[in-house]
């Protein structure tokens, strides 16, 4: 009975995250149409207890440029189980030094000020080349926020920021990323999409899913 009650209790835990969550949530999101299951996905590596969603992303690529003010929006509003995760892609070529820089700002403590307008740099102001962009040339974007540009310049290079870019080509290549922006929720769904809403709506499905999934442990 004890059993029969807890199912009973998270069906209607799930089902009324899932109303919440909005449309494809209320619908369910479909396996193959919505998102894809990874095979052996983990998260990226968020704390225990917490739902993660990855962002896989470039400071070079106009649909994430296009992207960022809706995620933006979407991440202010995300509840305080759900961590959030970017993770720019070291797809080789003209990625690489922009997902260099990406790190190095994090370990300035630059990335919240400095995230969104590094977007509109290169796309909206083209104040920084999007081919064969230098270090030093990425390092005076940043020395305008305080950064110093030899510093900075130096950390891009470092060892700390390789080990950092290992990490990121592993969860890629094992969540089957091959293009930005992607989303990946709990490192167990690639989120599919047509649209940047669409990513969203099934994004927050996803979170309702494991939400409910962890209710359902717990009351066993």
């Amino acid at each position: 009975m004890t059993s029969m009650l807890s199912r009973l209790a998270a069906a209607a835990t799930l089902s009324f995250a899932m109303l919440l969550a909005g449309p494809a949530a209320a619908a369910g999101p479909v396996a193959g149409v919505d998102y894809v299951e990874i095979a052996d996905g983990a998260p990226f590596g968020s704390a225990p207890g917490q739902i993660e969603v990855v962002e896989v992303f470039g400071y070079t690529c106009s649909h994430c440029a296009s992207f960022e003010p809706k995620l933006a929006a979407w991440k202010a509003r995300l509840p305080a189980d759900v961590s959030f995760v970017a993770v720019p892609a070291p797809f080789g070529g003209y990625w690489l030094p922009y997902a260099r820089a990406y790190y190095a700002a994090q370990a300035h403590g630059l990335v919240e000020r400095t995230h969104a307008d590094m977007f509109r740099a290169l796309h909206e102001q083209q104040r920084l080349p999007i081919m064969n962009a230098t270090p030093a040339e990425i390092a005076g974007f940043y020395a305008g926020y305080g950064a110093d540009p030899q510093a900075f310049a130096a950390t891009m290079t470092g060892a700390e920021v390789d080990a950092k870019l290992e990490l990121a080509r592993g969860f890629i290549r094992r969540s089957g990323v091959e293009g930005t922006p992607s989303l990946i929720v709990a490192g167990r769904y690639k989120v599919l999409g047509t649209s940047f809403e669409e990513l969203l709506d099934t994004a927050d499905a996803l979170i309702a899913r494991e939400r409910a999934a962890g209710a359902a442990v717990a009351h066993n």
